[in-house]
């Protein structure tokens, strides 16, 4: 078995979407990024990624490619869900935090569970999304931005 640990964040701002485990959630600002900067999923991809050491999202869907512009999230992960399988991986779970001031992520977080489950072949009851404030402090606590952890477990095919 491997255990892999991924990170990310992004600036938020005006004129964007927030797109959060593959989930449009009505809120005054999105993340900036080049794909869609879901933070949660791409913390979810890098901490696959690590555990195979097959490198990063960046090294995957780098920002100087045209190609990534705007993508789903969602689809980086299946890319990645592929390349794991063809590494003889496959994905015992996944528990992911997100750091956010605001909004209330509680609302969406089934169906945040249901796309990662969904997108990785898994059982709903191997995917586990929280999210937490930092009581006002630092730049997620300000508003500023919001950020992710993942860990995941991988076995052997």
């Amino acid at each position: 078995m491997r255990i892999g640990h991924g990170y990310d964040v992004h600036r938020l701002k005006e004129g964007r979407k927030l797109i959060l485990g593959g989930v449009d959630i009505p809120f005054e600002k999105g993340l900036d990024g080049h794909s869609d900067a879901d933070v949660l999923l791409h913390a979810v991809c890098d901490a696959l990624l690590g555990a195979a050491a097959l490198e990063d999202i960046g090294a995957l869907a780098p920002d100087t490619d045209e190609r990534y512009k705007d993508i789903s999230s969602l689809k980086l992960l299946a890319a990645v869900a592929v390349l794991l399988k063809q590494h003889g991986f496959r994905v015992i779970n996944i528990d992911v935090t997100v750091i956010a001031q605001a909004p209330k992520l509680l609302p969406y977080r089934k169906e945040m569970v249901e796309n990662i489950a969904k997108t990785l072949g898994m059982s709903v009851l191997d995917v586990s999304v929280k999210a937490t404030t930092e009581e006002r402090l630092g730049f997620t606590g300000s508003g500023e931005g919001i950020a992710a952890h993942a860990v995941c477990l991988i076995d052997n095919l």
